[in-house]
């Protein structure tokens, strides 16, 4: 399901806010994907970037955000 309004997730390390999120990835939230029975967005869209997010799990859950730019400039 796509939300055009932020959803609060978090990991046992981290509550990501939508303030903390956009500081992160220095950019403004647009939307985000979250797959059926999960809490965790799969896909985040910014201004300027479509972030993937990986769940890592070892010891802990943890996110890592991948920053794909939105509309690469080809010359």
């Amino acid at each position: 399901m796509i939300l055009c309004e932020w959803k609060n997730f978090s990991t046992d390390t981290e509550t990501y806010t939508l303030e903390l999120f956009e500081q992160l990835v220095e950019d403004e939230f647009e939307a985000m994907l979250i797959e059926e029975g999960n809490d965790i967005p799969s896909y985040v869209w910014t201004s300027n970037f479509v972030c993937i997010i990986k769940v890592n799990t070892r010891m802990f859950s943890d996110i890592q955000i991948t920053k794909i730019q939105r509309n690469p400039v080809c010359e």
